[in-house]
Parts: structure tokens; C-alpha cells; sequence
């Protein structure tokens, strides 16, 4: 039977966001059938007062896994 595991980061953890997929990966053991992911769009942090920058927060990540459990 097909499953799904979701994984959900930020793009500024991008590299450990993909080590928790693949030490899941590695220590369930499961099937992988597919992988898809999604980045949301970036949101413009609201800055205070006058003279201060307006700067971008990382956005989320979603990583979708499809699996059979082995």
C-alpha cells in the first residue's frame, strides 16, 4: 500500500532539510516510488521606523514522499 511522509524546512536549512529526508529514507527502509517538493513564495519582512531596510524571510519548503514501508 502506497504512503506518503512530508517533510517541511526552510530554504536558508535547505541542506538539513535533505539530510533528515534521507536519513529517514535510509532508516525506515521503505520503497521510494516518487519525490516532490514545493517552495513558497517569499514574504518581504515589515521593517519599523524610518531608514530601515526591508529584507526577505527564507520560505518554506514542503518535500513529499511517496513510499511502500519494505
Amino acid at each position: 500500500m502506497q504512503q506518503i511522509k512530508i517533510f517541511k524546512g526552510i530554504e536558508s536549512e535547505i541542506t538539513d532539510l535533505e539530510n533528515r529526508v534521507n536519513s529517514w529514507i535510509g532508516q525506515s527502509g521503505a520503497r521510494v516510488l516518487q519525490t516532490f517538493g514545493n517552495i513558497s513564495p517569499q514574504s518581504l519582512s515589515q521593517s519599523h521606523g524610518p531608514g530601515l531596510s526591508k529584507s526577505f524571510t527564507p520560505s518554506d519548503v514542503l518535500i513529499v514522499v511517496v513510499y511502500e514501508q519494505a
